[in-house]
């Protein structure tokens, strides 16, 4: 799916986004990431043994948003993207991704780097969905 080029900017730029899943029993978690836009997909790393990636093992249906907030609620913009997510569990994809990671948010290698067990996860955009552009 092609997303416009505002809005991929957007999503290339900002600095956090709220990722939904749903376990096969269909509760539902949410959570902040740090995130990288490339190539119309959203990526972003995980701790193998986190919710987040239980769920997508579980139900692989995702959804992400990311917003900016303002008190002039004419300034508000926001995307939300509703996809599918692919765990990558190492390789040379893997390691590329994770330099573009670690690329945008260079304390990322000394907070939280990833490693063995870990994943990047792959949003594939089904329906994109945004706000507060012209």
């Amino acid at each position: 799916m092609r997303i416009k080029k505002s809005v991929a900017n957007f999503l290339r730029w900002q600095r956090v986004c709220r990722v939904a899943t749903a376990s096969d029993r269909s509760v539902p978690h949410a959570v902040p990431v740090c995130h990288v836009f490339a190539n119309d997909k959203l990526y972003f790393g995980s701790e193998g043994g986190a919710k987040k990636v239980k769920n997508l093992r579980a139900n692989p249906h995702v959804t992400v948003t990311v917003d900016t907030y303002s008190d002039d609620w004419s300034l508000l913009k926001g995307v939300m993207v509703q996809g599918t997510a692919k765990l990558i569990d190492g390789g040379p994809r893997f390691k590329k991704l994770l330099r573009l990671l670690y690329e945008k948010y260079p304390q990322y290698p000394e907070e939280a780097a990833l490693g063995k067990g870990d994943v990047m996860v792959e949003v594939t955009p089904k329906h994109v969905f945004s706000w507060g552009f012209k």
